[in-house]
Parts: structure tokens; sequence; C-alpha cells
């Protein structure tokens, strides 16, 4: 090989490995966190269905992606490629009913993949929850990962300043161990994966998530997921019924109005 040809092909590496490294340090991906549907706006966290269905076609007609949350948390693991242009992540927390009679119609309808964080004291107890039945069948459908929001979706702040330090750590490690036994034991799936209850998080929490098994946590902070981010503190867009219209493609492209969310 003569010396041109070995000078232009290190050129040729060194123009590209920049260019391959932008590319997989510039991504930006909005975590969609949705709660419950219906007909109605009939609290907060309640977004119509006709709405939540507009979300998915905007997302379908406008040549986003609808990647698994698992592929994100993935890549911060080093096992995966990193997200491409317009990929987008779909979750819902607490296993509300609705996300059967609702959701699971639309979801299968545009094939995305979905993950569901649940707090497993209220399934087949609370009147709002599905049943561990319904949380198997969407297990089924290959669309529907579920994943821990602790055992009953405890206040860590609050809690911390009632108990002692080492009740504390009994409290936070119950949460998240039994959380995690029962899915697991209930579903057949691998739960390594947890939302912080009302988005609250720490240093010690992290740690303990840690300790605990899992290998990424998610926030509700209202902005993208880059590369830059901890995998144990991934921020997630909490939804509400007025993320509609143009509210929603601002917030898809980053430029989201800022709201003080009340869990």
């Amino acid at each position: 090989m003569s010396r041109f040809v070995v000078r232009l092909f290190l050129a040729v590496v060194v123009f590209l490995l920049p260019l391959s490294a932008y590319a997989a340090e510039s991504f930006r991906v909005p975590i969609l966190l949705y709660h419950r549907f219906g007909p109605t706006v009939a609290d907060g966290m309640t977004i119509t269905t006709p709405v939540f269905e507009s979300h998915m076609k905007y997302l379908h007609d406008n040549g986003y992606k609808v990647i698994p949350l698992r592929q994100l948390v993935d890549y911060y693991r080093g096992k995966g490629a990193a997200p491409g242009p317009k990929s987008v992540v779909i979750v819902e927390d607490d296993a509300h009913k609705s996300v059967y009679s609702d959701m699971l119609p639309i979801i299968k309808k545009y094939r995305y993949p979905v993950t569901i964080f649940t707090y497993p004291s209220t399934i087949s107890n609370a009147k709002y929850a599905m049943t561990w039945d319904q949380m198997r069948a969407l297990t089924k459908t290959g669309l529907f990962d579920v994943q821990s929001h602790t055992y009953w979706h405890p206040n860590f702040k609050k809690e911390r300043k009632k108990l002692s330090p080492q009740a504390l750590d009994t409290l936070v490690m119950t949460q998240l161990k039994k959380s995690k036994a029962r899915l697991e034991k209930e579903l057949g799936t691998r739960v390594d994966m947890l939302a912080w209850p009302f988005g609250i998080y720490d240093d010690y929490l992290v740690g303990k998530a840690a300790e605990a098994g899992y290998g990424a946590t998610f926030t509700i902070e209202r902005r993208h997921a880059t590369a830059s981010d901890s995998v144990m503190k991934l921020p997630r867009y909490l939804l509400v019924n007025a993320d509609s219209g143009k509210a929603f493609v601002q917030l898809l492209e980053g430029n989201a109005a800022k709201r003080n969310v009340v869990y």
C-alpha cells in the first residue's frame, strides 16, 4: 500500500470519527408519560382518549419512531446504538384500568411499544387499577413491558421527615425489592427499571435503587433525554390534556412551556 493511500485512509478515519461521535452524542428523546384516559378530564392526570389518539396519529403521520424504553436504556448501558432521529418513548404510570379499556386499542392500532410503571399493591385490589389477568393480557401482546413504581407509591420526602435513618432504609428497600419480586412472580418478566413516586429522588434513593437491582430510574423533569444524562436519573414529560395540538408539537420539538407539575 502506497504512502498516499495510507494517508488518505487515515484522513478519512479522522474525518469520520468526529461525525460518528457527534451522531451518538447529539440525540434528544422525549419520554412521554401518561396516567389515565377517558371521555372527559376527570382530574389533572386524565388525558381524554381522543387527545391521546391524536398524539399517536401525529407521531405516525410525521415520521416519528416510537422505540421501546428498554432500547433507550440499553444505549446508556453500553448495550446498543444511540436512538435515531425523531425517536420517542411512551410510558404510563400506575396501571390505571383505562390503560386496558382506552389505551390498549389505540396502541394495538399503531403497534407502538409502551412501558407501564406500577405499584403492585393496587393490582386486583384498587377499583381504579387493572387486574393481574389484564396485566398479563397486555404483556402477551408483545407491546407492553411492566416495570416498578415501588410497592405502594410512598412519598419518600414525607417519610424521611418522620422516620429514623434505619427505619427509612427498611422502608425504601422493602418498597423497591417487594415490588420487583411481585411483578416478576406474577408476570414472569424481568423488572429492573423504576419510576420514582411523585418524581421524588436524590442520591441516597438512587443508591438504594441500584442496591435493590435496578439499572435505570426515571423522574418527571420536563425535558428530553440526552446522551449526557445518567441512566439512573432519566427525565420524562408528564402529559396533561392541555398538551394537545400545537402544544404537543412544541413538546416533541423540545420547546414545551414550563409548568409546575402537581403530581
